[in-house]
């Protein structure tokens, strides 16, 4: 028993060391538009963000932990014009969504993940569901196939996925103060666990993350900012993002020269916020992988966690620091007390 609340408290302390660096003032004041505001009273804890492959001026969310397994399509005006419920799926904690067009089809490919874990391991396994588009945007309940997954080198929070649009790869980004990219198998398994390998770096408590829809690129987000990253894990630019309650989305629209991100909360609104020109700059051919070769990921690592935590200031070092030491100081009093 002592165990199992020593680790709640360590969660709980995590949370609270996140909230107090993201108090200070991180972010732009002028950076992007808002777009839109989500007008359904049911859409409280949008986690998850995604444009639509088909349908012209429709974005997808979906709630946190705090629902069934649900989605909804949101017009321009913010306002829900359908409700999809899928068979044959659970919702523990989906943390993220991404969107593609199957290339053989043209249809739109739905993708939801269950990814979220606060204690690091309270999961045997975490899964991914494909869904295919629905062509009319009327209610139903679509039928879900479900991928399960397990990381290489243990199990960890995540609350990242995206999609590669030529490929159609897999990854997921985890939520640490040292994150990772992890790469799906090429080809997905129904009949078995399918591992997870470490390919790339992120960086600080990553809340989501989406392939550009050219693939020559891909945006994590933070609670701070957001950085975009060549396929090898190379990164590109940092990019101020509007000051939010709490950070959670991030998509590119369908031309890729902007972002969309968004927020928990009633009522929360989503942003566009442009892509910086140089980021938009012709480049060759990406590979369909952030770096798949270990040498390339190690090399990739330091730079990309290093670039994002010199965005923090001063003061929110100092924060981080003390919540730190008080959150350390109460797991050791407690863990002395349950022995």
């Amino acid at each position: 028993m002592g165990d199992v609340l020593i680790r709640a408290l360590a969660v709980t302390a995590m949370t609270a060391v996140t909230c107090a660096v993201t108090a200070g003032p991180a972010f732009a004041d002028d950076a992007g538009e808002k777009l839109f505001t989500f007008r359904d009273s049911r859409i409280t804890e949008s986690s998850g963000l995604a444009v639509s492959p088909t349908h012209d001026g429709v974005y997808y969310t979906h709630n946190d932990s705090s629902d069934a397994p649900v989605f909804y399509a949101v017009g321009p005006d913010g306002r829900t014009k359908a409700t999809f419920h899928l068979r044959g799926a659970e919702a523990r904690d989906w943390e993220a969504m991404a969107a593609t067009k199957d290339p053989s089809t043209g249809r739109g490919v739905l993708w939801f993940a269950d990814i979220g874990d606060n204690l690091d391991g309270a999961w045997p396994d975490i899964s991914v569901y494909k869904v295919t588009e629905p062509q009319s945007l009327r209610d139903a309940t679509l039928p879900a196939v479900r991928y399960r997954f397990r990381y290489e080198d243990g199990a960890r929070n995540a609350e990242g996925l995206m999609v590669h649009p030529r490929t159609g790869r897999l990854y997921v980004v985890s939520k640490e103060f040292a994150g990772s990219v992890y790469a799906a198998p090429k080809r997905l398994r129904t009949d078995r666990t399918n591992i997870l390998r470490r390919v790339a770096a992120a960086p600080l408590m990553a809340t989501d993350a989406a392939y550009a829809p050219d693939g020559s690129s891909y945006v994590v987000r933070t609670y701070f900012s957001a950085t975009l990253y060549k396929p090898s894990g190379e990164s590109i630019a940092k990019v101020s993002m509007p000051e939010l309650a709490q950070a959670e989305s991030i998509a590119y629209t369908a031309d890729g020269r902007s972002l969309l991100t968004g927020s928990e909360g009633k009522s929360s609104p989503v942003y566009r916020v442009p892509v910086p020109e140089r980021a938009l700059a012709p480049s060759p051919r990406p590979s369909s992988t952030p770096s798949a070769r270990p040498e390339a990921a190690k090399e990739s690592a330091r730079p990309v966690v290093a670039e994002e935590r010199a965005g923090l200031s001063l003061r929110d070092v100092l924060v981080w620091l003390a919540a730190a030491v008080a959150a350390i100081g109460v797991i050791a009093f407690i863990a002395r007390r349950t022995r």
